[in-house]
């Protein structure tokens, strides 16, 4: 499979066929699958002496590892082409990995550090072994496709996937899957014949098959056979019912056509989860009948029993509940009732479930309906602010300032006017008062006559009017 950052198929712009960034490795795995990231690469070691000097190689764009005894002494960095030994020559691989981890990938294939069947490291590859390698590799889509064209010829009940020639050209390796046991002899004497060198036949698995293909899983991700994976386990449909998951063969099965691998993941946490469940529950003794056991909700810690009333309903039941009613049996004590759930629609009214589904349980009106909740809260909010101010403004060691006298800089006592008598008449009463303010002079307000009594007349001035000249009848002179 390709790069899955440039699409580049494994060739990215740097010159590699393995990576994409300068330290050789993709970031997507796509470039080299099975890739391993080394987070020790820039530790310096304390002794140098102690450091590992067995090194692991990838070919073929990752589909194939293995080690390596560097006893040049020279520091190979991740991604960098070197010539290595091979069969009756030499072959062309990049590595993969280096440092401390190899000792933690060699202690996970069982290979000893010391074993002297590790073959060594030539050199760092040239030109020529560069160029070599390349020609080679590309002569394997041709190769492929003639030798599943003379496995058909002969009838052979097997499936070429692959094909990797060594960077000298003078051995191919053919992978192949198969069902039942194939005798290929023949097939092999073609294949010498024809592309004239060393022939070895390597039987794979269905898994390996689809990871040396790759491709994108349901999921969305790169498939993990592919990427990371590299121990596969066998999976059946007794891992699929732990999880509660519908044996349906199209949703469960990846794209080698088996149970998908991703099904282990989580099969030890189901495993630990259902120790809570009561043991040998699967019958239930009551007054009315026997209870038999459907299912267990992992989520919801609930078991569904049934009741032969004719009904056919399922009922959700407690574990407490469960383990309650077997302690009965065993005292030979039989309930009357099971103690069930209420459902709605075949979903329990009470237990809310830790993990809900909302896709598609959105609507406009449930989003209106906490619009108008919030908008509530927030005027009741400032309600209460308002309640609080209003009290605290009438408390009466409330000190504030109201007025601008009790806001004074200075502590000078305010300006008070001098009391005044009623019946006293004004200082300015007779004191003559300017023409055009008539309310002005009226006299003080204790000396006013009754409202019955006729009024005094006001000292307003006379307006006489005066005649108007011949002529219009509006007055204005001819």
């Amino acid at each position: 499979m390709g790069c899955g950052s440039c699409g580049s198929g494994g060739s990215c712009g740097t010159g590699k066929p393995g990576g994409c960034n300068s330290n050789g490795g993709c970031s997507t795995g796509g470039c080299n699958r099975l890739n391993v990231y080394n987070w020790l690469q820039n530790i310096p070691l304390a002794y140098q002496d102690a450091a590992c000097t067995v090194v692991e190689v990838s070919f073929n764009q990752g589909s194939r590892k293995e080690f390596f005894r560097n006893q040049t002494g020279q520091y190979f960095e991740k991604g960098t082409l070197v010539t290595v030994e091979g069969v009756g020559g030499f072959d062309v691989g990049e590595v993969s990995l280096s440092g401390e981890l190899v000792r933690l990938q060699l202690k996970k294939a069982g290979v000893k550090e010391n074993n002297p069947e590790i073959k060594k490291i030539l050199r760092k590859a040239g030109e020529k072994d560069i160029e070599l390698y390349k020609l080679n590799k590309g002569k394997q889509k041709e190769a492929l496709a003639r030798s599943r064209a003379a496995a058909r010829q002969l009838n052979l009940n097997m499936k070429l996937s692959e094909v990797d020639i060594q960077a000298d050209g003078k051995k191919a390796t053919f992978f192949y899957t198969a069902d039942d046991r194939v005798d290929f002899r023949e097939l092999i004497k073609i294949f010498a014949s024809e592309f004239k060198l060393k022939v070895e036949m390597r039987q794979i698995g269905i898994r390996q098959d689809a990871a040396k293909v790759g491709g994108i899983g349901s999921c969305g991700r790169e498939l993990c056979c592919s990427s990371w994976l590299h121990d596969f386990k066998s999976v059946n449909t007794t891992t699929a019912r732990y999880q509660n998951l519908s044996i349906n063969q199209t949703k469960l099965s990846g794209q080698c056509g088996r149970l998908k691998c991703c099904l282990n993941f989580e099969l030890d946490t189901y495993l630990e989860a259902f120790h809570a469940f009561p043991e040998n529950a699967d019958v239930l003794q009551l007054a009315n009948g026997t209870a038999h056991l459907l299912k267990k909700d992992l989520l919801r810690n609930l078991l569904w029993y049934s009741l032969h009333d004719g009904t056919g309903k399922q009922h959700p039941v407690t574990i407490e509940r469960v383990k309650a009613i077997q302690r009965m049996n065993r005292n030979g004590e039989k309930p009357a009732e099971l103690g069930a759930l209420e459902t709605a629609g075949g979903k329990v009214k009470e237990i809310e479930p830790q993990f809900v589904d909302v896709v598609g349980q959105i609507s406009l009106r449930s989003l209106e309906r906490n619009q108008q909740k919030r908008r509530r809260e927030e005027q009741d909010r400032r309600r209460g602010d308002q309640r609080n101010n209003r009290d605290f403004n009438n408390r009466p060691d409330n000190n504030r300032p109201n007025n601008r006298s009790d806001a004074r800089p200075d502590n000078r006592p305010p300006r008070q006017a001098p009391p005044r008598d009623a019946n006293a008449p004004r200082p300015d009463a007779g004191a003559p008062k300017a023409a055009g303010t008539p309310f002005q002079n009226r006299p003080p307000k204790g000396n006013r006559p009754p409202q019955n009594g006729p009024r005094p007349p006001a000292n307003r001035p006379q307006i006489t009017k005066q005649p108007k000249p011949p002529g219009t009848p509006d007055g204005t002179a001819q």
